[in-house]
């Protein structure tokens, strides 16, 4: 029986990832320079202080890692604050979860404050006891440290703790790290039959607690 439950943020929570689609392009447009490649792809198993150490390595920009983070930010405040919404069925999935003692918490390359902003405007934020970033961590999802502090802090068994993840690479980091993983399926993960694979569990939506519940209980 599971005891414990680290989400992931955009794509998992939140049906959020079409922003990052051209995030990283728009920025670096933005201050002036052009980009040599497809951004998004390049810029997917980092975190938004290891992208902005490559605009400085590969493009030059001169800017502090900082100011790049704070610019790349304000381009998403409005989204996060205002628009962004879960992912079908995510509060009925969370509530039921709480109400049956597993507690959660939240992995995310997704600075802090957007995260909040959006958890708390959607009515779910009181869920989880608390949020791990990746910028907080010191890296990325591509290394197990941001799931590892996410365990210490809960308390609960490490194969008692299902990883939440619709990113593949997300997913490996988190199972070759031991965690049993829920995969949820998101239009941007286009390696679907790999995650689907990999998963303990795979979800087409959060509308399958029932079949999610049978399914961890056999952790």
């Amino acid at each position: 029986m599971i005891t414990g439950a680290i989400f992931d943020v955009d794509g998992t929570l939140l049906d959020s990832m079409s922003v990052w689609d051209t995030i990283g392009e728009d920025y670096l447009r933005s201050i002036g320079y052009t980009p040599r490649e497809n951004l998004n792809e390049t810029f997917q198993t980092m975190s938004l202080r290891q992208a902005a150490r490559y605009y400085q390595t590969e493009y030059g920009v001169t800017l502090s890692i900082e100011e790049i983070v704070d610019g790349v930010n304000s381009r998403l405040e409005h989204f996060y604050w205002e628009q962004v919404p879960l992912k079908p069925g995510v509060g009925e999935f969370v509530r039921e979860l709480s109400r049956r003692r597993v507690r959660l918490c939240i992995a995310t390359a997704t600075d802090r404050y957007l995260v909040e902003a959006a958890l708390e405007r959607c009515g779910v934020l009181p869920y989880f006891e608390r949020i791990f970033t990746c910028t907080e961590v010191g890296k990325g999802k591509d290394e197990p440290d941001i799931f590892e502090a996410a365990l210490r802090f809960l308390g609960t068994e490490r194969s008692k703790t299902v990883v939440f993840e619709d990113a593949l690479y997300a997913a490996r980091t988190a199972r070759a790290d031991g965690f049993p993983v829920a995969a949820v399926y998101d239009r941007h993960e286009k390696r679907q039959e790999e995650l689907n694979a990999l998963a303990d569990i795979y979800l087409a939506d959060f509308s399958e607690f029932d079949l999610f519940w049978k399914l961890a209980s056999a952790f």
